[in-house]
């Protein structure tokens, strides 16, 4: 469900935070991961507002081989306000992830989970309507707090909120600056991690990198 109003919307959040489904953890051989981006477009200024054009795209990367891309367009139903972006993005990315040929095990996305002000944000949110484990990926917290972790690949350290760790920072690539990490619908921090250590080659997980390629790649199709 993704509320067109706002109240009903933080009534959801809400209910969604204090739901404790079955943990998820990923197999030891190759993950079949999934990844999902949408993008506006370009030279906009400004919060955004509902009507935007919007192009978006999920992939399935088994290993870390992008097997499948699906692309799709629509309109954002809302402006961009902090802790309420699935007002404006959860619809536009459930449809496209609803395209690929198979569910993937696991979904990132580029959004928060505990790190919001009613500790559901869009990748858990997401993943509750999708009924699939997620993995929110951003470049900055959106109210937790946390030092960096060393200067070295795979290096973590804690992103806390009112006492409890709700996110990690991850260094993918030494020199440069680390990824907030977020557990979403059936993970954890623990897991959320491990997931996104296995699936970047570049500074962003290969999901990620890969549907943003697209849906950018959709945009520029579009606009000749």
């Amino acid at each position: 469900m993704w509320p067109t109003d706002v109240v009903p919307l933080i009534e959801l959040q809400s209910e969604l935070a204090g739901l404790r489904p079955e943990p998820w953890r990923p197999a030891a051989e190759d993950l079949l991961a999934g990844g999902c981006w949408v993008c506006f477009p370009r030279g906009a200024s400004g919060p955004g507002a509902a009507g935007d054009l919007a192009w978006s795209a999920a992939v399935l990367v088994d290993g870390r081989r992008t097997s499948v891309r699906r692309v799709g367009s629509g309109v954002a139903r809302a402006g961009y306000v902090p802790g309420l972006l699935a007002m404006r993005l959860g619809p536009l990315l459930e449809q496209v992830v609803r395209l690929l040929p198979r569910l993937p095990e696991v979904l990132l996305v580029d959004g928060t989970g505990r790190d919001h002000p009613r500790r559901a944000g869009l990748a858990l949110h997401l993943g509750a309507e999708l009924d699939l484990p997620t993995v929110g990926v951003t470049h900055r917290p959106l109210l937790g707090q946390g030092g960096w972790p060393p200067d070295e690949a795979a290096a973590a350290a804690p992103i806390t909120l009112d006492g409890d760790v709700v996110a990690a920072w991850v260094r993918t690539r030494p020199g440069t600056r680390p990824l907030a990490v977020h557990p979403g619908w059936r993970t954890d921090v623990d897991t959320a991690v491990r997931v996104v250590r296995r699936l970047t080659v570049r500074r962003t997980p290969e999901p990620l990198r890969a549907a943003r390629q697209a849906a950018r790649e959709a945009r520029a199709a579009a606009r000749g």
